[in-house]
């Protein structure tokens, strides 16, 4: 706010100190008046003597005014142009940098819990977390698959630590849904996933693991790490993080 304003906004604060001085002037000229009967009157307005000539003092509204007005100039002045105008030499410059790329990591997770689960010649779902490690956001709108003679690892917890016995990578026939005989093929998702700076996103791919009808009894009852992705199809750079746990899929 400028300088008038604050004159504005504390004139009625000044009228009202001025009228409590001019009170307390006229009580101090009634005293001096009653002490001063019987001889010559007492002339209680004061003069000051100011570069050779007397003057009346200045009222305290008058004061106050002339100190915020000066305040005001004061300020207003050291804000003021002038007629130096200075330029910008050519060239003038700054630094920047660029941030680095990193791949990201997809691991196998046990929450929250697959809804469709395998059955020999049926589809079930596949839980899995991404972590990018970037510090930007990262869409992924498709992954690679291995080969569909790919199999998962068969394993007795969902903590995938113990190997299901006559279940193995060799022999599980759980495979990708939709993986070919050639590795690394593409496969879109159905909405794009995107994963957050320096963060991770938990998504269950529906129906995306498949289990053939060669597949044992021993791979009963049991939790899958499936074979490893070939790759992703993703771009980094400014976008809403999806938000997690999300659910996605290929479907074809």
């Amino acid at each position: 706010m400028g300088g008038l304003g604050c004159i504005a906004l504390s004139f009625r604060a000044m009228q009202t100190i001025q009228k409590e001085a001019d009170m307390l002037r006229s009580r101090k000229n009634r005293t001096a008046t009653i002490a001063s009967i019987g001889v010559n009157p007492v002339q209680t307005t004061r003069r000051v003597w100011r570069g050779g000539v007397h003057r009346a003092p200045r009222s305290l509204l008058t004061r106050i005014i002339s100190g915020v007005v000066g305040m005001a100039l004061v300020g207003g002045g050291a804000y003021a142009a002038t007629n130096w105008i200075v330029g910008l030499n050519a060239g003038s410059s700054g630094q920047s940098q660029s941030a680095t790329i990193a791949n990201l990591t997809i691991t196998a997770v046990a929450a929250p819990s697959a809804t469709n689960l395998l059955f020999p010649g049926g589809n079930g779902d596949v839980v899995a977390t991404i972590t990018n490690p970037n510090a930007y956001p990262v869409t992924i709108t498709g992954v690679n698959l291995p080969t569909n003679v790919s199999y998962a690892g068969g394993f007795t917890t969902s903590a995938l630590t113990t190997a299901q016995t006559g279940c193995s990578t060799s022999t599980s026939y759980v495979i990708w849904n939709y993986s070919t005989g050639t590795s690394g093929s593409v496969h879109s998702l159905t909405s794009a996933l995107t994963v957050a700076a320096n963060g991770s996103l938990t998504v269950t791919f529906t129906n995306d693991a498949s289990m053939t009808v060669a597949a044992p009894a021993a791979c009963a009852a049991t939790y899958f790490s499936m074979a490893a992705l070939t790759g992703v199809v993703a771009t980094g750079g400014a976008a809403t993080a999806t938000t997690s746990p999300a659910t996605d899929a290929w479907t074809s």
